[in-house]
């Protein structure tokens, strides 16, 4: 009978503090097929969760390396049994290489975002929080979304929600965020929510999703340069690849599934990989029940064949 890694997860959490649910594990584990002395990466590894259950099946004898931005979420697995470094998975070639992993079985990409950003992390990840405008994974460099909000001109930031956030009241919601900023600057989360809910519709406000999700993913998503680092990072963890290794990667945005969908055609041409999903695998109604942050998740594998 096919073990329910999630379910066990849930049953746990309940009699201790909330944890990290993986999105997608049991598939995960079916498609990298993690064995005793195997080298893998978690290229995100965010709470650990995909992580520790590939580590269970790969032993003593294997090798596991993991990486994230975070250096909160790194700090807390550093007394984990496999490596972890702090960078973008967008070097990862570099991160591996200085490591000593080649010849790699599996390697996963989870390009979510944790449920410690937020919950806990403080950074304005939440439309739910009231908490300072930042949003970034790494709070030691790049722009703050409090800086996006602030001081990118008008078209320019009308341009990432609606292509990011995939926004159609972008327009609206941009226009509001201008004539609020020229009062005064825009510092926390509760004051932007507030100038979304005045610039939609009521309908919209009493829709199936909350009305500044997609606001907030487009400036979480432009703060940390998501996009162009999935496009690096994806191509550099193919190169580290041993013959028959397979590459796994999990996606929660069309633009990011886009991507993913057209560097594996792409290297199939080329031949050096075999796409083992054609379409993306997705999250049965059972998960998305007991884990809703799935209910988006799409997984592709390819599996390198040169």
């Amino acid at each position: 009978m096919k073990y329910d890694v999630i379910g066990c997860l849930l049953r746990n959490s309940k009699q201790e503090k909330p944890m990290h649910i993986p999105v997608l594990l049991n598939e995960i584990l079916d498609h990298l097929n993690p064995q005793p002395g195997g080298v893998f990466i978690d290229a995100t590894i965010n709470g650990g969760g995909h992580a520790r259950a590939i580590a269970e099946r790969i032993g003593k004898e294997g090798k596991l390396l993991g990486v994230d931005r975070d250096h909160e979420l790194v700090e807390k697995l550093q007394d984990s049994d496999f490596t972890v470094a702090c960078d973008t998975f967008a070097n990862i070639r570099h991160i591996a290489e200085t490591r000593g992993f080649s010849n790699v079985n599996g390697i996963i990409f989870d390009l979510g975002f944790s449920s410690f950003h937020v919950e806990s992390s403080g950074r304005g990840f939440s439309f739910l929080r009231d908490e300072p405008l930042d949003m970034r994974y790494d709070t030691d460099s790049g722009i703050s979304a409090k800086d996006v909000v602030n001081t990118w001109p008008e078209d320019k930031l009308r341009n990432i929600v609606f292509t990011l956030g995939e926004e159609r009241f972008a327009r609206r919601i941009v226009r509001r965020i201008v004539e609020q900023r020229e009062r005064g600057r825009i510092e926390t989360t509760a004051e932007l929510v507030e100038i979304i809910r005045k610039a939609v519709p009521g309908s919209y406000r009493r829709g199936r999703i909350h009305f500044a999700t997609r606001t907030f993913q487009a400036l979480r998503m432009r703060v940390n340069d998501e996009l162009e680092h999935v496009a690096k990072g994806i191509a550099e963890a193919i190169s580290l690849l041993a013959t028959g290794g397979r590459i796994a990667v999990i996606s929660f945005h069309s633009g990011e599934d886009r991507i993913v969908k057209e560097c594996f055609r792409e290297e199939e041409r080329n031949g050096i990989l075999r796409r083992i999903t054609k379409k993306p695998i997705r999250a049965s109604a059972q998960e998305c029940r007991e884990n809703p942050r799935s209910r988006s998740a799409k997984l592709r594998v390819a599996e390198r064949i040169t």
